[in-house]
């Protein structure tokens, strides 16, 4: 399946590697970000309304007013059923209905402007959620994301935020009217007489037993929801986005069968809460009739007793029946309730990660010195993938790794940058250790390069906010894309990626290097940045890689060896260590692994038909990072 292409030649290795989209269903089980303890997130919600709490206040005033004038309703009504007992006139009757329309339109009006304060709450503390879990996410370390899986990240700022903000504008401000409204009502039927409370109160037993029921089945099972749908998500993720790799090992059966797995645990998790719910409603039912009949038979006696008129029995049995819906509502809102605060605890949870301290360590431009001492590396416990690298590259020293897939060649390039620590030994940058350093300090650019969704020159200013327009331009100049991005249709101001301009591999590359020489940092990582691009576009995007690391130190994980034959040194990599190392006449003179590789490249080159420029080419299996597992 190999293309005699300028790319790389890599002879076949009796250690297979697997890449991460098949690894993670069949050695590894993700370890999951952490989820808050209920105690934790009640504190957490605490913390964030804080500042609002005046808001709070005034929102919970407005509410209870506009709840107590209808509870005027009932009684209102009761009075008309004594003046129709008693004859009573027309005026009186026609002043009263009067009043219930007053009634109305005060509560509704009230209502409303209650309700937009609670929105207005609400839709401020979500917001200050989402951005207390965005900044940290962006600060976890990229190991830790990598071991949770995208998919756990990713059902939690998709599926979980939604979930919250449904809640918070729906769910919240109706549960907080229910729960007023049936204070309030309970305190109403109380003044009219205290054995109607106490008939209602019946109904508390079964209500309470019907909640408490459903709570401590509700929460353990929309949390293993939450967490069986962040499984599903990933295993999509690792099957789409690993297709190549999927169908090149011959997995296709496998990892549908897996998806179907985890589909099979979502539909059967939710299947188990419909019958939750139903089972929840059917006892809620008993509870009404319970407290309905025992309102009914207290007002017939107290009427036949004197103690009572029509009009108060009326009343107490409207209240109660009033109490049908915000009793149902508060109770079927803990299903909504319940899953957003699943959801909560799942964000609370990512929120309350430890922010690793900003670097105080900046190196200077120009090209930093790299060492590398006694490292080794090992994803699992006792499989190590590199074994005591000992590694010096020189200020401004372009150094280029190379060695077949699996040879360790990416987990050194992520271990240089910072990205994990190593198992054993050092990497110092400058002296310093690469998680000391500041941003500044090191890029890394790999083959799988993202264009945000807005204008290019904000995608470019992504590494420089203050780089001016001239500037743009001489940095997209700088790499051969200065042509192309002004032949836009709007120039710089062009918006692209998602729902915009779509720009081709090759494009995104380059603008990933113009972004690089606008942060300007004195140590540069490619890790297969040109593996993407066909061979005529390799070469191009070869020439701008040349100029952007110009003066700069580089690592480069070569995937065509006419990339690595310019670099001023070769490193050859094979299991995990370091077998080779000089220029490039020096290891082809040497004939040792080096020169088997160039052979078979030279060969491939020489021998084969040239593939289109615009179709981009792959040696056979490769795979996003990271690969050297």
């Amino acid at each position: 399946m190999t293309e005699p292409t300028d790319a790389m030649t890599e002879p076949t290795s009796t250690k297979t590697e697997l890449p991460p989209a098949v690894e993670a269903g069949s050695r590894t089980a993700p370890v999951l970000l952490p989820v808050a303890t209920p105690a934790r997130t009640r504190a957490a919600v605490a913390e964030l309304m804080r500042p609002q709490r005046w808001s709070a206040l005034a929102a919970f005033a407005v509410m209870v007013g506009s709840t107590a004038v209808g509870l005027l309703v009932p009684p209102l009504l009761g009075r008309i059923v004594d003046l129709a007992a008693e004859r009573g006139s027309v005026d009186a009757i026609t002043a009263t209905a009067g009043l219930l329309v007053a009634v109305a339109v005060a509560q509704g009006v009230t209502a409303g402007f209650g309700l937009s304060l609670i929105a207005r709450l609400g839709e401020t503390t979500l917001a200050r959620l989402r951005e207390r879990f965005v900044e940290r996410a962006l600060a976890l370390p990229l190991d830790r994301v990598e071991k949770a899986g995208a998919g756990d990240l990713t059902a939690r700022v998709t599926a979980d935020v939604s979930l919250i903000a449904e809640a918070v504008r729906n769910a919240l401000p109706a549960l907080g009217r229910s729960v007023l409204t049936i204070v309030l009502t309970l305190g109403a039927m109380a003044l009219l007489d205290w054995r109607f409370l106490l008939a209602a109160l019946l109904a508390v037993p079964v209500q309470a037993a019907t909640a408490r029921w459903y709570v401590t089945r509700a929460i353990p099972l929309y949390a293993e929801q939450r967490v069986a749908a962040g499984a599903q998500q990933q295993q999509l993720l690792d099957t789409i986005g690993g297709s190549s790799t999927v169908r090149a090992f011959r997995l296709e059966r496998e990892h549908t069968e897996r998806v179907a797995e985890r589909s099979r645990s979502v539909v059967d998790l939710t299947m188990r809460g419909i019958r939750l719910v139903l089972g929840f409603y059917s006892r809620l039912h008993i509870a009404e009739y319970t407290g309905l009949a025992a309102v009914l038979v207290t007002g017939y006696w107290l009427v036949r007793q004197g103690s009572a008129g029509i009009g108060t029995a009326t009343a107490a049995a409207l209240y109660f029946h009033s109490l049908f819906g915000p009793v149902n509502a508060a109770l079927a809102l803990l299903d909504d309730a319940q899953s957003a605060t699943a959801g909560l605890a799942r964000l609370v949870g990512v929120t309350d990660e430890p922010v690793p301290p900003l670097p105080d360590h900046t190196a200077r431009a120009g090209g930093v010195e790299v060492t590398v001492r006694g490292l080794g590396h090992a994803y699992r416990t006792g499989h190590p993938v590199l074994h005591d690298i000992d590694l010096t590259i020189g200020h401004g020293e372009r150094v280029a790794l190379v060695g077949a897939s699996g040879a360790g060649k990416t987990t050194l390039a992520r271990l240089v940058a910072g990205i994990q620590p190593p198992t054993t030994g050092t990497v110092l940058i400058g002296g310093v250790p690469p998680t000391e350093l500041g941003p500044s300090t090191v890029s890394l650019i790999t083959q799988e390069t993202h264009v945000f969704a807005g204008p290019l020159a904000d995608d470019l200013r992504l590494a420089r906010p203050d780089a001016t327009d001239d500037e743009l331009r001489a940095a997209l100049d700088r790499v051969d894309a200065l042509a192309w991005a002004e032949a836009l249709p709007d120039g710089l101001a062009t918006v692209v990626g998602d729902g915009g301009h779509r720009l081709s591999g090759e494009r995104t590359q380059a603008l990933a290097l113009a972004r690089l020489i606008l942060a300007d940092p004195p140590l540069v990582i490619l890790d297969e940045a040109t593996a993407e691009a066909g061979s005529a576009g390799a070469r191009a995007l070869e020439k701008a890689v040349a100029r952007a690391i110009d003066g700069r130190t580089a690592l480069i994980v070569a995937h065509r060896l006419s990339q690595a034959a310019t670099a001023d040194r070769i490193v050859v990599m094979d299991a995990g260590r370091v077998v080779e190392t000089g220029t490039h006449d020096e290891l082809r003179a040497a004939r040792g692994p080096y020169a088997a590789l160039w052979s078979a490249w030279s060969d491939a080159r020489d021998t084969g038909p040239w593939p289109d420029p615009e179709t981009p080419t792959r040696t056979a299996p490769q795979e996003p990072e990271p690969k050297d597992r």
